[in-house]
Parts: C-alpha cells; sequence; structure tokens
C-alpha cells in the first residue's frame, strides 16, 4: 500500500478546541495538496473553509464529542453545516442511551440525520471505548436500520480510541452497506495499514499527512 493510498482514505483532521481558521486553512490547505479523502473540522470553520477551497471535500462533526446534546440542536447543528457547505457529517451517538437500551432512540436519531443529509455521507461515531461488546452490537443494529454510510470507532477525545480487536466484531455486524471509520490514536504507518488491512476503509487522523508527505516528496 502505496503512501497515496493510504493518504486517499484519511480525513485529515483537526478538531481541537484551540483551532484557529489559520490551522483550519493549513489543513485544508494540506488535504488538498496530499489529496486526502476529506478535512474533517467544527462545523464553525465549514463556510469559510467552502468559501475558500471551493472544491475540497469537508467533512464536519455533529454532538461532537460527547453525543449528549438533544435531537433537535444535532438536527439544527446538521441542517446548518449543510447550509454552509459540508460534504459529510460525522455523528456523535446519545452513548447514555445506548447503554440503558434504548436503541429505538439512537436508531431514530441517526434515521433523522440522515434523512436530512440525504446522498451525503453520514458517519455515525459509538466511542468504542464506553462500550461492552453487546452494547457494540446493538450499535452496530443501529447504525445500519438508521442507514448511515459508516460507523466510526471513537471521536479522538475519550479515554482511549480505536482498538484493532474491535474491527472482526464491528465488520460482522454491519450491514452490506455500511463502511468502518477507524479513528483515535492512530499515529503510526503501521496501525493506519493494519486497520485498513482489517477491513476499515477510511482512518481519522491528525498526523497522517506530516508522517507520509516525506513518502510522496514533500509534494
Amino acid at each position: 500500500m502505496t503512501a497515496q493510498d493510504i493518504l486517499s482514505r484519511v480525513d485529515h483532521t483537526l478538531l481541537r478546541a484551540d483551532a484557529t481558521w489559520e490551522d483550519i486553512h493549513t489543513l485544508c490547505e494540506e488535504a488538498l495538496r496530499y489529496r486526502t479523502a476529506s478535512a474533517c473540522i467544527p462545523s464553525a470553520f465549514v463556510r469559510r473553509a467552502r468559501d475558500a477551497f471551493p472544491t475540497l471535500t469537508i467533512c464536519t462533526v455533529i454532538g461532537f464529542p460527547l453525543g449528549n446534546a438533544s435531537l433537535a440542536a444535532k438536527e439544527a447543528e446538521t441542517r446548518a453545516a449543510l447550509a454552509d457547505g459540508a460534504d459529510e457529517f460525522d455523528m456523535v451517538i446519545p452513548i447514555g442511551a445506548l447503554k440503558a437500551g434504548d436503541t429505538a432512540a439512537v436508531t431514530a436519531e441517526i434515521t433523522a440525520l440522515k434523512a436530512i443529509v440525504g446522498p451525503r455521507i453520514l458517519k455515525v461515531i459509538i466511542e468504542t471505548c464506553l462500550l461492552t461488546e453487546e452494547e457494540k452490537l446493538a450499535a452496530c443494529r443501529c447504525v445500519t436500520e438508521g442507514g448511515a454510510d459508516f460507523i466510526k470507532t471513537s471521536t479522538g477525545f475519550a479515554a482511549k480510541g480505536a482498538d484493532l480487536r474491535d474491527m472482526p466484531l464491528l465488520r460482522a455486524h454491519i450491514g452490506p452497506g455500511v463502511r468502518i471509520k477507524a479513528a483515535g490514536g492512530i499515529r503510526t504507518l503501521e496501525a493506519m495499514e493494519a486497520f485498513l488491512d482489517a477491513g476499515a476503509s477510511r482512518i481519522g487522523a491528525s498526523g497522517a499527512v506530516s508522517l507520509l508527505a516525506p513518502e510522496l516528496g514533500g509534494q
């Protein structure tokens, strides 16, 4: 797998609370230069990024990072980001509802946000480090039944990020139309390759470009 193969599956990400427009601008420039799958940025920056980079695939986050905003708030955030020009949306599920066994609420929320984004990509963050195996299986059902495009392992803001050991379980229990995004703590070339080999279609990472650009001659 070449450096460009990997980068083409990376959501080049900057979601830190202290990120400035200058930081986001640099990230977007890098995403275009190195042809990453997207630039994943906070929703507050989507409009400026779309105006500055009209051809860039822009991903943003909804209900991030805790997932415990109301559905109405998540719907409003999604509509605003869509109007501002976002192409892809990474939502955080209501994790407490899942852990309480209210899978109907989780599925309904996914369904509602997918209805807003329509044909655009919706990724659903389940925060695997907070879930039991049974809850991970329930999350797979919710994501599939809700019509999402991806199940995503982690926000990168919890105690732990993606765990390679979760990949076979997720792959075996998501629907045939659902892909996997692994994110959180994936910082080495070996880790990226391992998650991709294990079935991930996307990698969420902040350091992939700086790691792999030298292999492309820093072009």
